[in-house]
């Protein structure tokens, strides 16, 4: 079975929606930040102090790694798609998915002090999301809204998915 990559905004439930969905297919889970994290051996708020574009060669490197397995469920950082490279890796050998979840649900659930990039409050979840919409669109195979219970929302995924 090819991978399934779980893409979408910071906060939009690509962890939580991706280990559920690989306990119920079957299938091996990954989550990518923790993936770098045992990899590097530092946190990525660590890996972060030393600049986001530090960051992004460390995670094209961990991409190239993991999408070369197969049979995994995969959730991915909220930036992967800002590289291309990733993209195609991630494509190869997967499909992906675009968990979209409404912003302001988003806004009112999400934890900020832990997340490098919107550290700086909410208001940069915005700009993030006006950033990355159109990519998290533009490079998924499918779309999957997440406004109704997690069951639902991996319901869904298999159905398009035709698991």
């Amino acid at each position: 079975m090819k991978n399934i990559v779980l893409i979408g905004m910071p906060g939009c439930g690509k962890t939580t929606i991706g280990k559920l969905l690989a306990e119920k297919i079957h299938e091996r889970f990954c989550d990518m930040d923790e993936y770098i994290e045992e990899k590097t051996k530092k946190s990525i708020p660590e890996i972060f102090k030393e600049g986001e574009e530090s960051f992004r060669v460390i995670e094209r490197k961990a991409v190239e790694e993991i999408s070369k397995q197969s049979s995994m469920v995969i959730s991915t950082g909220g930036g992967v798609v800002k590289s291309f490279i990733n993209i195609e890796n991630l494509k190869r050998n997967g499909r992906i998915i675009f968990i979209n979840r409404d912003i302001e649900n988003i806004v009112a659930d999400i934890d900020t002090s832990n997340r490098p990039l919107v550290k700086a409050g909410k208001e940069k979840l915005y700009k993030l999301y006006e950033e990355r919409i159109d990519l998290y669109k533009k490079y998924c195979d499918a779309e999957v809204i997440n406004d109704a219970t997690l069951e639902k929302v991996i319901e869904e995924i298999v159905n398009k998915l035709e698991i």
